[in-house]
């Protein structure tokens, strides 16, 4: 008894493209005029399905119901009719009538193909498929012999009015969106030449090729020695963006079946363009900057300037040492060494290569840093002068302070470099290297620094005095962490780090009932569980985990836990810290709504600019005048809450605060910083046995940014939080279920409107998250009449742009999606209705991965502001993803910039941007690559998985996502949004205009706006 044999799945784009294919075979064998259903399934069964010997076609029933649900045609009982816009699609240059024999009309190489791989004209005659194979060879065969295929051949030439620069033909296309152009294909030549078809090698409707004869395979044309023959291109679209075409022309020497055709390659990039987008194109072409030539060393002697006078007031004495830890001689051998792949390894690599350990903890940790202080000059330095952008630095004096001199330093507001007042740089005149004067930054303004020299140099100044520059890197942040990775090993906190139940007491504490200052939270079971557990201390000395999903107030959680320790226990001392400045400003002003402001003190670093502390806790800071005053250990110890940023509490370390003063310590965004920063505050702080520590932050959000590749690869890039999650089996769930005495999931999402929130949901969560936020304002822009569909608030909006740098800038930008987004914006602003209510620039965010996309953001909505002069424009904040952790607006609007396939590898070896195929920093590419990441994007550095969940959750009402998704496609994340097993277009997607269902899967009502697919 025979095998039955396997059955074919197709998936609903297979059958639609199949089903075009059909329409096409009815064009080229003169049916396309039949309608009825019972002749159509006859010919599809009878001739279409046997075209090709050793394909299998699906049944006709299957194909004709996927070209109904993708509205490819339209049946009345049994009339079939393929709708009008298909019909115009498909007349181009496939299209050749069977039954005609090629009988030519009057008027060099080998082929680039392989002899086994070109279709002979016979073959190439007959059938769609056929002909497709061939263009799927000549795409093939461009990767790799480009050049041959641009070359005119024997005799034949393809020009144009306007001139191809390497086979390619660059158009602008202003405003009208739409231009016709001329192709003239010669015969230079002594032969006579048969011009047997062209076609473009992806259909493109924005695109039109005609010619007068009609040249196709059945009806090729004889050029004649000094013959040109014209073919018009018209181009045509409705939006900006970039629109590339690949045109293949093919000629044989005669028309004998047996005879190779040869080919000609012509590309034709379309820009289409607004004044806006003018406006924001690249200000001089890209060069990359360069590391300054090596000079040799020369022995020299450095005079010091003057430092800021009143940055800070120090009466806390230093009495803890802060050791120098420089950069040891024996880094740049072990970088080389982690270049290469090697069998042999030394000692140092192998503590690199092994597991993080309490055995290797202060070693690993502190070789990690030497690796990212190493790449930190590296890139820094490419900022001294001279550099590609400028010969030399000339200085001016202030015209305040006689005493100060100004340096312009383009870039240095965006942190190109880093500099912050109290920081250091060299300079020294030209001609002279033996003296080096060491200038101290007083402040930093828009374009420039004010620098205090020694009066050495002032004494010899004059305007416009030419010098070379060198800046230098801070090392107080390094050695901070240095510090603290010897004293967490020296003050034995190994129970804390590598927390295990054998450490913890027997004894559980009875859970306390509370009467919560925020009664709403005692709604939400999660977060009163977590409260309870950490008020109880039922974890300790483990660290206790708050795991916080996106707006599921974990900040709120953890202030309220503090209030009511403080509240609770009359001899508490709490010390609460954040990596930034602005998180835990949000900490202090929320524990200053139920705390007596005399118990709490928010004490800022020096280089904190005054003028960005919080108006609202200024009376409980640091902050005197505008200078920052630092109280003797005594006065710091009164305080019940002293809240902090990671780094500046190793002041307290420094200044002999005793250990076990603070009874809990508490890290809100522990998930955001480098496991160094977090134990700044634990070691030499926190007693080791009754101390607690609470963690909240979530792993599945932006982890740590680093700049070297080595420190990433080896696990610096892996925060304190997500460490005891993946390694620590206290965190880890049981039986599907967190034990609640060490961590709490929260999952009332009280931000977004559950489409927003379905797919990082799914991703990321489990699909745990319960939309919880309120209902009236979540599904207020449900009926906005640019949805593509009524009652989703989401739109996925397909730009094919341009990936452009300009300068030196390494950042990409893509002026596409800026003249796109500003479209949105001003739509916003101009539908206000009911539904909606008043939405004001605040109300709206706009999040890019790159910083000079941000720039240009900005500078194209000072424009757009001009024409609601009514609107606080200033309000509407554009930021980078790690701007936006932890915020929130109405409407957020993501610009995901990559358009290149070119350029997402380097966003994959450098995780730069929101494309990347994994999550694990790839140890293929890290071995082997060079450190001077700078060279390639200056951008900060992240996951994009988790700069994705980051981008995605921050709205409450309306996300509209702006890009290109077939680069997007390609990351398995945004793949979940644009799939392409549930989009109903042809495999080789180009630019138009339509719109498109996206992944069933996982968002079964999902429409996305995209101008990318042929419909």
């Amino acid at each position: 008894m025979g095998q039955k044999r396997a059955r074919v799945k197709f998936s609903p784009s297979a059958l639609c493209q199949i089903g075009l294919d059909f329409f096409e075979y009815l064009n080229e064998s003169n049916q396309a005029s039949i309608t009825d259903r019972i002749e159509l399934r006859d010919i599809y069964n009878t001739e279409f399905r046997r075209r090709t010997p050793g394909t299998k076609d699906p049944n006709f029933g299957s194909v004709l119901y996927a070209l109904k649900m993708s509205r490819k045609i339209t049946r009345r009982n049994d009339e079939i009719r393929f709708n009008s816009t298909v019909k115009s699609f498909y007349v181009d240059q496939w299209h050749s009538p069977s039954g005609q024999t090629p009988e030519p009309a009057q008027c060099g190489a080998a082929s680039p193909l392989n002899e086994q791989n070109a279709a002979s004209g016979d073959e190439a005659q007959t059938g769609v498929r056929a002909r497709r194979k061939l263009a799927g060879l000549l795409i093939t065969s461009l990767k790799t012999n480009r050049a041959q295929f641009i070359s005119d051949k024997r005799g034949v030439c393809i020009n144009s009015e306007h001139e191809f620069d390497n086979g390619t033909l660059s158009l602008r296309v202003d405003e009208t969106f739409e231009c016709v152009v001329n192709l003239y294909v010669e015969n230079t030549g002594t032969e006579t030449v048969y011009f047997t078809y062209y076609t473009p090698l992806n259909w493109m409707k924005y695109l039109t090729l005609r010619d007068d004869r009609h040249v196709t395979k059945v009806n090729p044309l004889l050029l004649k020695p000094g013959q040109r023959y014209e073919i018009q291109v018209t181009f045509k679209c409705s939006s900006v963006g970039f629109y590339p075409a690949t045109l293949a022309f093919e000629f044989k020497p005669d028309l004998q079946p047996s005879t190779t055709a040869f080919h000609i390659v012509r590309y034709i990039e379309a820009q289409c363009i607004t004044a806006l987008g003018l406006e924001l194109a690249p200000i001089a072409p890209y060069k990359p900057r360069s590391l300054p030539e090596w000079t040799p060393e020369v022995n020299y002697t450095v005079v010091d300037g003057q430092r800021p006078e009143g940055l800070s007031v120090m009466q806390l004495k230093n009495v803890v040492e802060l050791n120098q830890y420089k950069i040891p001689a024996y880094m740049n051998q072990l970088i080389q060494s982690l270049k290469q792949t090697t069998l042999f390894s030394d000692r140092r690599r192998n503590v690199l290569e092994s597991p993080l350990s309490w055995e290797n903890y202060c070693e690993k940790f502190q070789m990690l840093l030497f690796l990212e202080e190493q790449q930190m000059e590296v890139d820094i330095k490419r900022y001294n002068i001279p550099n590609d952008d400028r010969e030399l630095a000339t200085m001016k004096k202030d015209n305040v302070n006689k005493r100060l001199l100004v340096l312009e330093v383009p870039g240095v507001s965006e942190n190109r470099p880093s500099v912050l007042p109290g920081d250091v740089l060299l300079a020294y005149p030209v001609g002279e290297t033996k003296v080096k004067y060491r200038g101290y930054v007083h402040s930093v303004q828009l374009d420039s620094v004010r620098l205090g020299f020694s009066s050495e140099l002032l004494t010899r100044f004059v305007d416009n005095m030419k010098f070379h520059v060198e800046f230098t890197v801070n090392r107080l942040t390094v050695r901070v962490q240095h510090r603290a990775a010897e004293l967490a090993a020296a003050r034995g906190l190994k129970d804390v780090l590598f927390p295990s139940a054998d450490a913890l007491s027997s004894f559980q504490p009875e859970l306390p009932r509370l009467m919560l200052f925020d009664s709403k939270l005692e709604r939400n079971e999660e977060q009163y569980k977590a409260i309870q557990h950490i008020v109880a201390g039922t974890c300790k000395p483990a660290p206790y985990l708050v795991f916080g999903p996106p707006g599921t107030g974990k900040t709120v959680t953890l202030v309220e836990a503090i209030k009511q320790i403080e509240k609770k226990e009359p001899s508490c001392h709490i010390l609460a810290c954040a990596p930034s400045n602005s998180a835990a400003d949000l900490l202090c002003s929320k524990i200053l709504d139920h705390v007596d402001r005399h118990k709490v003190f928010r004490m800022y670093a020096s280089s904190r600019d005054p003028k960005y502390v919080p108006e609202e806790i200024k009376d409980c800071t640091n902050l005197v005048g505008e200078c920052y005053l630092f109280p003797a250990k005594e006065k710091l110890m009164e305080y019940k809450i002293m809240v902090t940023t990671l780094l500046t509490a190793g002041r307290m370390v420094s200044g002999n605060i005793p250990e076990g003063h603070f009874t809990h310590v508490f890290v809100d965004e522990a998930g955001h910083a480098i496991e160094t920063e977090c134990i700044v505050p634990l070691a030499g702080l926190l007693h080791a046995k009754s101390g607690q520590v609470v963690l909240a932050g979530d792993p599945k959000q932006l982890g740590p940014i680093l700049r070297s590749p080595f420190a990433q690869k080896y696990g610096m890039g892996v925060s304190l939080l997500e460490r005891l999650m993946k390694d620590f089996p206290l965190y880890q769930k049981e039986e599907g279920v967190f034990n609640n005495s060490f961590v709490t999931k929260l999952l009332k999402n009280y931000r977004s409107h559950p489409a927003i929130l379905k797919v990082p949901n799914e991703l990321f969560y489990d699909g745990e998250l319960q939309a919880s936020a309120d209902e009236m304002l979540r599904n207020s822009y449900c009926r906005w009449q640019h949805l593509p569909k009524q009652g989703f608030p989401l739109i996925f909006h397909g730009v094919m742009g341009v990936d452009a740098r300009e300068a030196s800038s390494p950042s990409f930008f893509n002026v596409a999606e800026v003249e796109t987004l500003m479209s949105y914006v001003r739509k916003l602003l101009e539908t206000q209705g009911k539904s909606q209510g008043t939405l004001a620039p605040k109300d709206i965010g706009i999040i890019a991965p790159y910083r000079k996309q941000v720039q240009k953001i900005r500078k194209a909505l000072e424009k757009v502001g001009k024409d609601f002069k009514f609107k606080d424009m200033n309000g509407l904040k554009v930021g980078s993803v790690e701007e936006f952790q932890g915020q929130e607006r109405k409407v957020i609007m993501v610009s995901t910039v990559r358009s290149s396939s070119n350029f997402v590898e380097i966003d994959q070896k450098f995780n730069l941007g929101f494309v990347k195929n994994e999550k694990v920093y790839s140890t293929t590419h890290a071995g082997t690559l060079s450190c001077n990441i700078k060279t390639y994007c200056s951008d900060t550095l992240s996951f994009s998985f988790q700069r994705y969940n980051v981008a995605v959750t921050r709205a409450k009402a309306l996300l509209i996502v702006v890009g290109n998704p077939r680069v997007l496609n390609t990351d398995p994340t945004w793949a979940r949004y644009v799939s392409h097993d549930c989009l109903l277009f042809p495999a080789q997607p180009t630019v138009t205009s339509l719109i498109i269902l996206i992944s069933k899967t996982t968002v079964q009502n999902l429409l996305v706006r995209n101008e990318m697919v042929p419909h």
